[in-house]
């Protein structure tokens, strides 16, 4: 089963999905609608709302559409933490399209954000489902607690793997884990302690492999700026790692990078990530997690929708952008 095989299960919801949030990002202030559509428009694989669908349905979801609207509340508020990022790492590039701060600038950048925010909270509450309501509202501040973190980590060399895995727990795989949950509690909430165990995996991998790509791929391949992590002073689990095993005047180069956020070594650093086994060290962690979510799905009956949540798990290893 590869990602297209995936996505043809849930096909139809998917598609409901894109219209979903296209209308619920229509505003009587035209600079919404339109940085709201050139958002819809940039794509992207949408993996929290499809995670959110395929777990609907590997719980028994039945007839109705609030599993619709919960994959475009997820898939809103990640855009909206997407929107906000940009604007704290300053970048440029996303998707292989200008950012949106770059574009409109930063205050147009904040603001709509602020409101994808309020427009899925309002979404929320028109679902009346008190356990997705308390999985969303913590989760956020989760979320926002993961990014704090990262910014106190930013250009501290001496950022611990526990630490790493704290950030991505909390500015990652908390979306995935709330998407997953609240599919759960919208269905069968028996299985709400499976699915977010689920996904909290699966997006620790999804993570550590995104940190992985930025020495591995390409502009081009990534639709970002290869070392944008190194620029923005990101102390990520590949540089944690190389700093563990390389030389003295080589760790000390990496610590003096991610200090500063300076490229000059860029090239150096990339040559030093791959030839010391931090990236199979990486690798290796990812697939522990993919595991660990494969694992976390065994009590639930065996469907389609199981299969493709578990070959999502093991795609995430695999992919290249």
């Amino acid at each position: 089963m590869d990602f297209k095989d995936i996505l043809h299960l849930v096909r139809d919801d998917f598609a409901a999905v894109d219209a979903c949030i296209s209308s619920s990002l229509q505003s009587r202030v035209p600079l919404v609608s339109e940085v709201g559509t050139y958002i819809v428009q940039s794509g992207g694989k949408r993996l929290r709302p499809l995670v959110t669908l395929l777990a609907a349905r590997a719980c028994g979801y039945g007839e109705g559409r609030d599993h619709v609207t919960m994959a475009a509340i997820i898939e809103m508020l990640h855009t909206a933490t997407l929107l906000h990022d940009d604007v704290v790492d300053e970048s440029s590039l996303r998707r292989g399209r200008a950012t949106v701060n770059s574009r409109w600038g930063n205050p147009t950048a904040v603001l709509v954000g602020d409101y994808l925010v309020a427009r899925s909270f309002q979404l929320i509450a028109g679902l009346r489902n008190q356990a997705v309501f308390d999985i969303m509202s913590d989760g956020t501040c989760v979320i926002a607690e993961g990014e704090v973190l990262q910014l106190i980590n930013q250009h501290d060399p001496d950022t611990t793997e526990a630490r790493y895995l704290e950030v991505i727990h909390g500015k990652t795989a908390k979306m995935f884990e709330a998407a997953a949950e609240c599919a759960a509690a919208l269905s069968d909430p028996r299985w709400r302690t499976q699915m977010a165990a689920y996904a909290r995996h699966l997006g620790a991998a999804f993570q550590i492999i995104d940190d992985v790509l930025d020495y591995t791929s390409s502009a081009d391949v990534m639709g970002k700026n290869v070392g944008d992590d190194l620029a923005e002073g990101k102390p990520t689990l590949p540089l944690i790692q190389a700093m563990k095993v390389a030389a003295p005047a080589e760790a000390d180069m990496v610590r003096e990078s991610i200090r500063t956020g300076g490229l000059e070594h860029l090239q150096e650093i990339i040559a030093l990530v791959r030839r010391c086994g931090a990236l199979d060290y990486s690798h290796e962690r990812a697939r522990q997690e993919s595991e660990a979510a494969i694992a976390a799905l065994a009590p639930l009956p065996a469907t389609p929708w199981r299969q493709a949540l578990e070959e999502l798990a093991r795609l995430a290893l695999r992919r290249d952008h």
